[in-house]
């Protein structure tokens, strides 16, 4: 494995442990800080399929789903003042959400890597983003998979209140997880311009 391919698989091991603590810690009322690290996991996904191709993706991604996930795994026996640093079924939640959607994403990316240079790396962000947040909001909070951890560790986040304060009520991950897919589409935006900066220096104009 090359020094780019290195640097792929560490990104995205250190991108999924550190989202894996960090959703755990409201900010604000609606969002967790995890919304801010996890959409760079599809950042580094995009590059390697660019840069590498479908194939090599796919083993940044398996890679850096082993290393996170298993570094998740030993976080759930680390504990903290507040409980463990990662409880267990959101480092489940996590590695089922991040393998379909990141899988997902190297897929759509491929077949959309000919058109316009900004539409694969927003697409495939845009499904993959849908997806992940979709399996790792019901998986790590909803009530049908308290039987993953029965200690309930993340329990505030069953709480029913109004939408946002002010819509109907839905327990509370239901708002953090719109909150979440907003914010990964907003920096899905932001990061085209270090795409089309990375990938201007590495293949054709075209790209």
């Amino acid at each position: 494995m090359n020094r780019g391919l290195i640097f792929g698989v560490i990104a995205m091991a250190t991108i999924v442990v550190a989202s894996n603590i960090l959703v755990q810690f409201l900010l604000g009322d609606w969002l967790t800080w995890g919304a801010f690290t996890y959409p760079f996991a599809f950042l580094v996904t995009d590059l390697m399929n660019r840069r590498y191709g479908v194939a090599q993706a796919r083993k940044v991604v398996l890679v850096g789903f082993v290393i996170g996930v298993a570094c998740s795994l030993i976080g759930t026996q680390i504990m903290l003042e507040f409980g463990p640093a990662v409880s267990l079924r959101i480092a489940l939640a996590s590695g089922v959400g991040f393998l379909l959607a990141q899988m997902t994403d190297v897929f759509v990316f491929d077949k959309l890597r000919a058109g316009s240079w900004w539409k694969a790396p927003l697409v495939s962000s845009f499904i993959g983003s849908s997806l992940d947040t979709v399996l790792f909001f019901s998986i790590a909070f909803a009530g049908a998979f308290i039987f993953l951890d029965p200690s309930e560790p993340n329990g505030w986040a069953r709480e029913v209140i109004p939408m946002f304060g002010v819509g109907p009520e839905a327990p509370l991950w239901v708002s953090l997880a719109l909150a979440d897919f907003a914010v990964k589409m907003s920096l899905a935006l932001v990061a085209l311009g270090p795409y089309r900066i990375a990938v201007s220096r590495f293949t054709p104009a075209r790209a």
